[in-house]
Formats: C-alpha cells, sequence, structure tokens
C-alpha cells in the first residue's frame, strides 16, 4: 500500500477559544480543541478510527497513517500611536 498524506485543516476560533479541525481527506473529521497540541493528540486518534470506519483503509492494514495538520491563527493587535 502506497502511503499517502491526510490534510487537515486547523483554524483558531478566537470566540469559542478553541482550534476546530476539519478535513477533506478524513471522511466525518471534524473537532476541536484548547491548544493546538492537544488538537494533534486528538486527531492521532481520531484520523486512524475515521479512515477504518469510513472504509479509506482496509481493517487488517498494519503501518503507518501520516497526517498533514495545517493551522491558521489570525490576532488583531492594537498598536498606540
Amino acid at each position: 500500500m502506497s502511503q499517502h498524506c491526510y490534510k487537515v485543516e486547523a483554524i483558531w476560533d478566537s470566540e469559542a477559544q478553541v482550534w476546530v479541525a476539519e478535513s477533506n481527506d478524513v471522511p466525518g473529521l471534524v473537532t476541536e480543541a484548547n491548544t493546538i497540541e492537544a488538537l494533534t493528540d486528538k486527531l492521532r486518534k481520531i484520523i486512524p478510527e475515521l479512515l477504518y470506519l469510513n472504509n479509506v483503509v482496509a481493517d487488517e492494514y498494519v503501518g503507518n497513517i501520516t497526517f498533514d495538520l495545517v493551522s491558521h491563527r489570525q490576532e488583531l493587535i492594537k498598536v498606540a500611536g
């Protein structure tokens, strides 16, 4: 089986104060966490589960699954002048 890298995008929700992750490559993936590190930990568990549940990866597959986490966070900085 050739190695495929699953793309996951994370955006900072400033109102909810959480990182929200979604992916077009991983069916059903939508999750959130307070820190990017906590989000990464969740993704390590959720991605394989969703890939198996959606038959993207065969149940008998043994090996590595790679994902690319791309994050975006925009901040507003007030400058006194």
